[in-house]
């Protein structure tokens, strides 16, 4: 499973020329310096507390609301067949003083699931591309087997707040959950807007008895 993760990153790193994915300029890195300084000055780095009834993680930490600029990027990235963009976020994202020593803090990454049928139609699950370099890049391990999603449902973004807490039920499975032992968890996402999703993962992930769950999403509706 991880080598063809890899594969895929390969040939997306490939056929895409690294390009800043805000302004669209050539860019090695992924991100120029003057989309940086937009992007800090729009940054929240929101650390909130789900010790509440219901949930199944610990913490949400977020980067962005998911307004604008954000709201745009991301659409283009996970909708518009703009795998590389991953690039751009990941750069940020380690740049990011508050996130990155937050993120030194976990023994496991695990990327949210997207359905097979998903995953043909789209070509690559965008969570996971994201997971994936920041897994290589802070030497975290990322863990694919155990975790699946095993129904393709309505998209979570067309329901409202209580459908989509119906929708998403039953849908994941674990498999190897002993590998997730008393282990930090950091469940990576790209969009919180009712929680339905990362809560749902995380409830599922308790079965390996970890020691801690807690989610990081690029943008917070």
């Amino acid at each position: 499973m991880i080598k063809r993760i890899i594969h895929i990153i390969n040939i997306i790193d490939m056929l895409f020329p690294q390009v800043c994915g805000i302004c669209g300029k050539l860019n090695k890195e992924g991100l120029c310096n003057k989309c940086k300084i937009n992007l800090e000055k729009l940054a929240e780095n929101g650390i909130v507390n789900q010790s509440l009834e219901g949930m199944y993680f610990d913490e949400l930490i977020y980067i962005f609301k998911y307004e604008g600029l954000i709201r745009k990027f991301i659409l283009d990235y996970k909708f518009h067949e703009k795998p590389y963009m991953y690039i751009s976020i990941v750069a940020f994202i380690l740049k990011n003083k508050i996130i990155y020593e937050k993120m030194q803090n976990y023994d496991t990454i695990i990327p949210v699931p997207i359905s097979k049928k998903r995953m043909k139609e789209r070509g690559y699950n965008q969570s996971l591309l994201i997971a994936k370099k920041i897994s290589q890049s802070l030497k975290i391990p990322l863990q694919t087997n155990c975790l699946f999603k095993t129904k393709n449902i309505i998209e979570q973004s067309k329901l409202n707040k209580e459908q989509r807490k119906e929708n998403i039920q039953h849908v994941y499975e674990l498999k190897n959950g002993e590998i997730l032992y008393n282990k930090r968890i950091l469940l990576i996402d790209d969009i919180y807007t009712t929680g339905s999703t990362v809560n749902e993962c995380s409830k599922i992930l308790q079965q390996g008895m970890p020691k801690k769950i807690d989610v990081l999403v690029l943008a917070k509706d």
